[in-house]
């Protein structure tokens, strides 16, 4: 399994779990996670606050292992290196402690399956991609799928039907 391959042990393999967690458990896109401060995510609601395309807010669920992955990267964090996530502030970290960029993220991706033998090519969007066929696959509402996505048109989310279909 490729999540089994990254090293948790380590603070970036911690950090780089976290995302991929994140990543496919809300399918949100790639600028989104980037722009996720600590305080928008509810590990009780188990949510997360999202702020989408055209400013538009929206409240999307996360999964217990993304949650745990969070958590245990903020941990290591806190640990290794004594900084402790604002609020306010980003929720996954450069070297320079500033916020990852979405093109950083998707080098991150990139290197995981690398390391993992996977030789197709993988983007965040095809994690996202991932997602909304896979809820679709499980009996999901396109209108559901839709919200969750982010999407103003209902045709937009359509083009997933197609591969779910497949």
């Amino acid at each position: 399994r490729l999540l089994d391959r990254i090293d948790t042990d380590t603070l970036l393999g911690a950090r780089n779990r976290a995302i991929f967690e994140a990543l496919y458990s809300c399918g949100i896109r790639v600028s989104e996670l980037a722009g996720l401060n600590t305080a928008d995510i509810d590990e009780n609601g188990r949510t997360v606050r999202v702020l989408g395309k055209g400013s538009k807010e929206r409240i999307v669920p996360i999964g217990q292992k993304a949650i745990g992955a969070i958590r245990v990267y903020r941990n290591r964090l806190r640990e290794e290196t004594g900084i402790d996530l604002d609020a306010d502030g980003p929720v996954f970290l450069n070297k320079n402690r500033g916020r990852l960029s979405p093109r950083s993220i998707a080098r991150i991706l990139e290197t995981i399956c690398r390391q993992a033998g996977i030789t197709v090519p993988v983007s965040p969007h095809s994690l996202r991609h991932s997602f909304a066929t896979h809820m679709l696959d499980a009996g999901a509402d396109l209108r559901v799928v839709q919200e969750l996505l982010g999407h103003s048109s209902l045709s937009t989310t359509q083009k997933y039907t197609h591969v779910s279909i497949d």
